[in-house]
């Protein structure tokens, strides 16, 4: 069972028993991973499982009839699930649970009817029926429910199918028999209940002697083998789906009584299959069960002429009771299995898989009678030939062709241009899914492969490429299973080599990944600086007043000037202004397919208006097939990994850009020094933190991770891998740069939210002092366009300096003391001590309890400075 399967099944146990809180379902999953064992349940072990639970039961006449019910629809996994349950039984504490979990769900489904009930009163009525009347009534009611009882449900179900198999291919109507064939009974084979010999002239069978009775009831046998009633046995009404009973005269012989009573069984058991073969050949029950039709249909026409044989022999006089029940004996076993298996598939309601899965088991049940493992082997044999015809063509060409909806493998209908738009990534997933019911229990193993060969060859057949399986032989069923194993293998194999080769090869997948990396991991340096410098300005005005054409054109210039010129997928590369934060965007991504989906989308927008920086992002240009593994899904991931760490650039270039201004402001001997330096010191932990953080991402997360993608690329065999070691690639940088959990996101947020404020602050602490314009006028004056200064002009300068200086530090006090700066500055500091400490707490509880040992290199980094102020 599937990582994927474990966790759908327990988080549908846990809402079935309405557990809430606690644990969740991760410590199960992971306590179910760890205990799996391949062991196999056995008959012998089902067996005792079913006694067992029969013991237990308070009712158990009615458990083991639900238990032969669901084994003769041949249910899968029922032994395991009667193996399972007789094991809850010994175990006392999870008894009491249940128990009394089950009280609970009924009390609330009582209170639910209770509150739902409506009153009803009944019409008063102006005359009453008599008891003469109404015994007519019920004998009416009764004829018509015995004709139409089998009709109607059968033209109810043929209807549903060819619904179904309309609304799957709509190209493609399902033909169908005219009503004619449905309204002459006499066509099917079988008994005409409702006009029977007539019997007025018939001499009682009690008055004449033994020998003309034996010889009578031989002549209404051989009538009745083949579905025609006799004059002393009829054959009684079909109520549903029951075996055939017939009516014998009460005064026949018993001696002859008792041979005609073991010699009927055959006659219903022809009965039961004729019926079969006859509904089962109608257009809406598919192909697997025309061809098992068909093949039964051979072996009745075999019977037919045994009966023509015993009736030549019947009028030649040399056909006794006693040997017409010799002869008939090797056809009772073929009747009996051959009226066994229509009766389990009507009752399974099997089509396709299904029905090849229980002609399967079938045949391996009678391991130890050959004649009847021949029977049945033969009957799959010849019942699995067009499904066989289907999967060849799905895993030898990536075509389905299957009106009747049977094969293993469904086809839906999604466009792969939407692949670019769809964050689900449904296309691979979707479009062609396996339906269990429909996996022939033989071909269970090779389900997954079967499904992935015919997706390969699909994507390749799509990019208008031919698809000739060098490999394709007839798939023969057989007891064996290597045989028909060996050949899905082959395909398999055949189909991951061509479409892998065509993906790394010529669509040159590694390299447009490795292009994506240079710009939504950021290791392109001299790019990034480029363009930061170029878009600077414009990326700090509200996202509203952008214009992304001119954002496009930076893009352009900066991709010329850099490195990444060199970049043959540079060209794909576009600018993306996104509605919502990052905040909110992890939010929506991850309540995909959720409960709190509809209630995020449809959520109010913040009132907050974002800015260039905030609003940011890189495009990039997908085509198919290249999109099946660089999806809107996996780009998705990029972006949110892009924006983190574009908005960290940003953060250290807003904090460098404070270091410079504050290198002019150190050479004034100002007397509020303390504070200034207070403030450097905050300057400095924020640049120093925001630096480690990146460090952290860049080199200790993505680069080995990246690192580790390329050489299992290097080693895939087809394209699940690749989609797998990509998706994981990405979860990791995801879940290790903290962007999977939205408690740590905010955190680190506000820390980033204080160095922005603060570093607004100091730029405008800076400005109100205009060091930077005194310093200039300054400059300019030192070095003129009339050559190198004079002695004079150097000692004007020099008092002319000392005094700026000393008039910009008696401002510079002046301000502190009107806007409480230093308040500010510790109000700053607090703020993000206080964040920062909360989230190394917070990333030391996730790295001890969920086992990220990568973060815990985070709480040794921030806090130790890389330099000195």
């Amino acid at each position: 069972m599937s990582e994927f399967r474990i966790h759908h099944d327990v988080n549908e146990l846990l809402s079935l028993l309405r557990v809430h809180g606690g644990e969740g379902a991760e410590v199960y999953i992971d306590l179910l991973q760890k205990n799996r064992t391949p062991y196999v349940t056995t008959t012998v072990s089902a067996y005792s499982a079913k006694v067992k639970i029969a013991e237990f039961s308070r009712t158990p006449e009615d458990f083991l009839k639900k238990y032969d019910e669901l084994k003769s629809k041949n249910t899968r996994h029922l032994d395991p699930l009667v193996y399972l349950l007789s094991k809850l039984t010994e175990d006392k504490e999870n008894l009491q649970y249940l128990q009394q979990n089950a009280k609970e769900r009924a009390e609330l489904a009582a209170n639910a009817a209770v509150n739902s009930t409506i009153s009803y009163t009944m019409p008063s009525t102006a005359s009453k029926i008599s008891v003469q009347e109404l015994e007519e009534l019920r004998k009416q009611l009764g004829s018509v429910t015995t004709s139409s009882s089998v009709q109607q449900p059968l033209e109810l179900l043929r209807k549903m199918l060819r619904e179904k198999q309309n609304k799957n291919n709509t190209g493609q109507r399902i033909p169908v028999f005219p009503v004619l064939v449905y309204e002459r009974p006499a066509l099917i084979g079988d008994f005409l209940t409702g006009s029977s010999l007539s019997t007025d002239m018939t001499v009682p069978i009690g008055t004449l002697p033994l020998a003309s009775q034996e010889s009578t009831i031989v002549e209404d046998l051989l009538y009745v083998l083949i579905g025609v009633d006799g004059r002393y046995i009829t054959a009684q009404p079909l109520i549903g789906r029951q075996n055939r009973a017939f009516l014998v005269d009460p005064n026949l012989d018993m001696s002859i009584k008792e041979l005609v009573t073991r010699i009927l069984p055959v006659a219903a058991s022809y009965s039961t299959v004729t019926r079969f073969i006859e509904e089962k050949s109608s257009f809406e029950y598919g192909q697997v069960n025309h061809a098992l039709a068909a093949a039964m249909r051979t072996l009745i026409k075999e019977y037919m002429i045994l009966i023509t044989q015993l009736e030549h022999l019947q009028r030649q006089g040399l056909l006794s009771l006693q040997k017409l029940w010799f002869y008939i004996q090797p056809t009772m076993r073929t009747m009996e299995i051959l009226a066994s298996l229509a009766i389990s598939v009507d009752k399974g309601e099997c089509m396709g898989g299904s029905t090849l899965s229980l002609l399967h088991d079938r045949t391996f049940n009678y391991t130890g009678d050959s004649q009847a493992q021949e029977l049945c082997l033969y009957l799959t044999k010849a019942a699995s030939v067009p499904y066989f015809e289907i999967l060849e063509k799905w895993i030898y060409r990536g075509i389905i062709n299957d009106p009747y909806s049977e094969f293993m493998v469904e086809e839906h209908e999604l466009q792969k241009e939407k692949i670019q738009e769809d964050y689900n990534d449904k296309y691979w997933d979707q479009r062609y899914t396996v339906v269990q019911q429909q996996i022939p229990s033989f071909l269970q193993k090779m389900a997954d492969k079967i499904l992935s060969t015919g997706k390969y060859l699909n994507v390749f057949r799509e990019c208008g490429r031919d698809v000739t399986c060098p490999v394709a032989k007839e798939v023969i069923y057989t007891l064996k299973e290597r045989a028909y194993v060996e050949q899905i293998e082959k395909a398999y194999n055949y189909a991951s080599k061509v479409l892998l080769d065509f993906l790394m090869e010529e669509k040159e997948l590694v390299a447009r990944l490795r292009s994506i990396k240079h710009y939504f991991l950021m290791d392109q340096g001299d790019f990034f600086v480029h363009f930061m410098d170029l878009t600077e300005e414009e990326l700090k005005k509200p996202v509203d007043d952008i214009i992304p054409s001119r954002l496009e054109a930076l893009l352009e210039l900066a991709l010329r000037m850099s490195t990444a010129n060199t970049d043959p997928f540079k060209d794909d590369l576009k600018i993306d202004l996104m509605p919502h934060d990052l905040i909110t965007q992890l939010l929506r991504v991850l309540a995909i397919e959720t409960k709190q989906e509809k209630a995020i989308i449809n959520a109010d927008p913040t009132e907050l208006t974002l800015s260039g920086l905030e609003a940011f992002s890189f495009d990039y240009i997908f085509k198919w097939p290249v999109s099946l593994i660089i999806n809107r899904k996996a780009l998705t991931r990029y972006q949110m990994l892009f924006r983190h760490m574009f908005y960290c650039k940003h953060v250290e270039r807003q904090l460098c850009n404070v270091w410079i201004s504050n290198k002019a402001a150190k050479q004034y001997s100002l007397h509020s020094a303390k504070w200034l330096a207070g403030a450097f010191t905050l300057r400095q932990r924020m640049l120093n933190f925001v630096q480690n953080i990146q460090y952290y991402m860049m080199f200790e997360v993505m680069e080995p991770t990246w690192h580790i993608l390329e050489k299992n690329l290097k080693l895939v065999s087809n394209i699940d891998d690749v989609l797998s070691h990509h998706t994981s690639f990405l979860d990791n940088c995801l879940k290790d740069c903290m962007l999977t959990n939205p408690e740590l996101l905010k955190i680190f947020s506000k820390l980033m939210s204080v160095c922005v404020m603060f570093t607004n602050c100091m730029q405008r602490f800076t400005q109100s002092m205009k060091l930077d314009n005194e310093m200039n006028q300054l400059t300019l004056e030192h070095g003129t366009m009339m050559g190198p200064p004079t002695e004079h002009e150097r000692l004007e300068e020099s008092v002319k300096k000392k005094l700026t200086t000393k008039l910009l530090a008696e401002h510079a006090d002046s301000l502190h003391l009107t806007s409480s700066f230093e308040a500010t500055i510790n109000k700053f500091d607090s703020n993000f001590s206080m964040h920062l400490l909360d989230l190394l707490d917070k990333l030391s509880v996730y790295s001890t309890n969920d086992c990220e040992h990568s973060m815990i290199n985070i709480i040794y980094r921030p806090l130790s400075p890389s330099r000195t102020i």
